[in-house]
């Protein structure tokens, strides 16, 4: 039985509950196995969905877009210099007349508190497609894909070794919320968010599971589940320049000595873009236990789950 999402707004995965992630990525299954059957699914036929997207996009983009298509709704996407905005218009504003216009937005921003004030204007429903706090959509196409993978997520170890920004946010926010250990290896000086870590701490205790920062990667990577790497200068990152975070993170790599200390069975992921030689070696990610590009399919899957739920 799935859970009433329809007329809420997607801020952050602090917001969501165990069974609701659960209930996300079930409907993500289904409709994937609708795709591969050539099944109909258009649940939002004669809707229209803005894309509001402030920063680049490849995945997010496209994802949002094909969905759109396949749930049978129209998608308008909208850049600020192309609109108002970039003349000074207030968001408040702006943010009235969209809700007037469309049955829903799906936005990609710098500040959470800007995507926030979107949605508390807007009566419809505003999904988060990345703000510099958090990336809910790409941690529903990672649990996805690890549940396809290994059948279950609560008890795995995962080491998540990158940029301690958006994507770590929202990893530590849901491991924590699924019952998964996980395991941060970083240098001094990139620590995550302390109302998000706070949260994951709590939440970890209360799942039974573990959240641990570490200057070691040894300490991390050993017996682990899941390696998972990032970039090490994610768009819009803490001040620091792209060169100094090269040499803080590179001890931090994911190379073939970091997979061997992981079980033999250990699976390789990356959000992408990734930048071989930096956060990890091409011998990894072309390797045979990298799924990212399995990970990177499910991105189109999730993004019609959330669209369904929240819209439909």
């Amino acid at each position: 039985m799935h859970l009433n999402f329809k007329g809420k707004d997607l801020m952050k995965l602090m917001d969501l509950s165990k069974a609701e992630i659960n209930t996300i990525l079930d409907v993500s299954a289904e409709l994937k196995r609708k795709l591969y059957r050539r099944e109909p699914h258009d649940y939002l036929k004669n809707r229209a969905i803005a894309v509001l997207f402030e920063k680049q996009s490849t995945r997010t983009r496209t994802s949002f877009e094909t969905a759109i298509i396949h749930l049978g709704a129209g998608g308008i996407y909208m850049t600020p210099d192309k609109m108002q905005l970039s003349r000074g218009e207030l968001v408040k504003d702006t943010a009235r007349v969209l809700d007037r216009f469309v049955d829903g937005l799906v936005m990609r921003t710098f500040g959470q508190e800007r995507l926030e004030e979107f949605a508390y204007y807007m009566q419809n429903p505003v999904i988060n497609a990345l703000t510099d706090l958090t990336h809910p959509m790409q941690i529903f196409a990672d649990f996805l894909t690890i549940r396809e993978k290994l059948g279950r997520l609560e008890g795995l170890k995962i080491v998540y070794a990158g940029d301690i920004w958006n994507v770590a946010h929202s990893m530590m926010a849901g491991c924590a919320i699924m019952g998964m250990d996980l395991y941060i290896p970083y240098p001094e000086g990139y620590e995550p968010n302390p109302d998000i870590l706070k949260f994951a701490r709590e939440t970890a205790a209360k799942s039974g599971s573990k959240l641990v920062l570490t200057h070691d990667m040894e300490e991390a990577a050993t017996d682990a589940d899941i390696i998972y790497a990032n970039t090490w200068h994610s768009m819009g990152g803490p001040e620091k320049s792209k060169e100094q975070r090269i040499i803080d993170f590179m001890p931090f790599q994911i190379n073939q000595k970091v997979m061997q200390m992981a079980k033999p069975e250990a699976l390789f992921m990356h959000p992408l873009p990734g930048y071989r030689g930096e956060d990890m070696t091409d011998e990894v990610i072309e390797g045979p236990q990298s799924i990212v590009f399995d990970q990177a399919e499910n991105r189109l899957h999730t993004a019609k789950a959330v669209l369904s739920l929240f819209i439909g």
